[in-house]
């Protein structure tokens, strides 16, 4: 083989991940569209067989033996047939050489025209290997850099592309520079006329579980599993976690010695506060575990309604609740269940009962100011 084209393709195998005998098809389909250029009809169908030993290539009208002629461009009857290839039938393929005598001047004129299709062609697959390479990742953790801000838009450097982090994904009140290196998730990735459109994420839910997935072994292992994340980005996290194996304990596996393991996820998400509770199959003991850290009495379930009304003490109301609601709101979401929470009558104090629904609405600082 030609030294020089030798070492072109295995540039452009080693840089572009594309194979030899790809690159050498395109160069084939690319001198055949300058030919038909040149030379022949846009709707011919020509064919070309390039020699990489002597940079050389033959060139080749196809038609095809039918009947009936419909496209005289790519079929023949059979009497013509006949005459371009002895003992020629219905269905047999006619390849008639018509390489230009003057192979030199149909190197020069298609030169430019081969060149332009050979690259449009490397840039099609290589932005088609950048696509199947992304949406392999979607839902899955990298790593990038902070390559751009615009405005208040995000573009991160993942290599081999570029993604955005569109303000609707970002961290409530985290800041970014430029060359900062941070974990994102890749959320969605789109085919684009310049390479893959990759939707970035901070703030979804899932992250949470990469995250943990990264830190805790048992998780990655399966011997713990998280059942359930609910999230508020740049604030407070809230995230289920069972053992399918006796004698390990969930929580203490996802909290780390001295607590090494969550306190690495939590200054990954900018010190967002995370609440880790057990998981039960026990409707009641799950909504009871979720309300932590407040201490609940009694839970009462509506399976209609797929509701639950929680009693908790009046001195553990505001706790329940959380600042601005944000507690039951998340129990809530991490659950599935609607939850209203009752304080519950002490002894020698009239009776409290505030109700609040697992919604943004839920706790004024109103309600929550006369709770306290």
């Amino acid at each position: 083989m030609n030294e020089q084209l030798e070492q072109a393709l295995q540039q452009i195998e080693e840089e572009k991940g594309i194979s030899r005998e790809e690159i050498l098809s395109m160069i084939e389909a690319s001198l055949a569209a300058a030919f038909r250029k040149d030379y022949g009809n846009r709707d011919q169908n020509i064919e070309v067989e390039f020699d990489a030993e002597n940079l050389s290539a033959r060139v080749f009208d196809v038609k095809t033996v039918v009947e009936v002629v419909e496209d005289p461009q790519k079929e023949v009857d059979v009497e013509t047939g006949e005459t371009l290839q002895k003992g020629a039938k219905v269905g047999d393929v006619i390849r008639t050489e018509i390489t230009p005598e003057d192979g030199a001047q149909y190197g020069r004129i298609a030169a430019q025209t081969a060149k332009q299709v050979i690259i449009q062609k490397l840039r099609e697959a290589e932005r088609n290997m950048q696509f199947s390479d992304f949406k392999a990742k979607e839902r899955t953790l990298i790593s990038g850099v902070v390559q751009r801000i615009e405005g208040d838009t995000i573009l991160v450097d993942l290599g081999k592309g570029t993604g955005v982090l569109f303000p609707s994904e970002q961290i409530r009140g985290e800041k970014y520079v430029i060359g900062q290196r941070l974990k994102v998730l890749v959320l969605h990735v789109e085919p684009g006329q310049r390479g893959p459109k990759i939707t970035l994420s901070r703030s979804h839910p899932d992250i949470v579980r990469k995250l943990f997935e990264l830190e805790v072994p048992e998780i990655y292992n399966g011997v713990v599993e998280m059942k359930a994340v609910a999230r508020e980005a740049g604030s407070r996290s809230k995230i289920a976690v069972f053992s399918t194996q006796d004698g390990v304990d969930p929580i203490g596996a996802c909290v780390g010695q001295k607590g090494t393991r969550v306190q690495t996820v939590m200054a990954e998400l900018g010190g967002e506060k995370i609440d880790i509770i057990e998981w039960s199959e026990d409707t009641v003991k799950f909504i009871a575990n979720a309300l932590s850290p407040a201490k609940i009495l009694n839970v009462q379930l509506n399976e209609e309604e797929k509701s639950a009304s929680v009693g908790v003490l009046e001195d553990q109301l505001s706790l329940a609740i959380g600042k601005a609601g944000q507690n039951v709101r998340l129990a809530a979401r991490l659950t599935g269940w609607k939850i209203d929470i009752n304080g519950e009558k002490i002894e020698g104090v009239p009776e409290a009962v505030i109700e609040e629904s697992a919604t943004e609405e839920s706790a004024t600082p109103a309600e929550l100011a006369s709770a306290e």
